[in-house]
């Protein structure tokens, strides 16, 4: 596509056996989280998002 706006696609997915979602954004960055707000969430917070967080932290 050419001449419109840039998108910005966010994805949501759930992996098969556990409670868990893996929450990917247009800029690449991806994390698992347990929590479907806690997914949005970080995905909303874009691009402050793009850095590690702690080991074992959740946002």
């Amino acid at each position: 596509m050419s001449g419109g706006p840039e998108r910005r696609v966010y994805r949501v997915a759930w992996l098969p056996g556990g409670d868990v979602l893996d929450a990917r954004c247009s800029c690449g960055a991806h994390r698992s989280l347990p929590d479907p707000v806690a997914a949005w969430t970080w995905l909303l917070d874009h691009p402050r998002h793009a850095a590690p967080p702690p080991e074992g932290e959740w946002p």
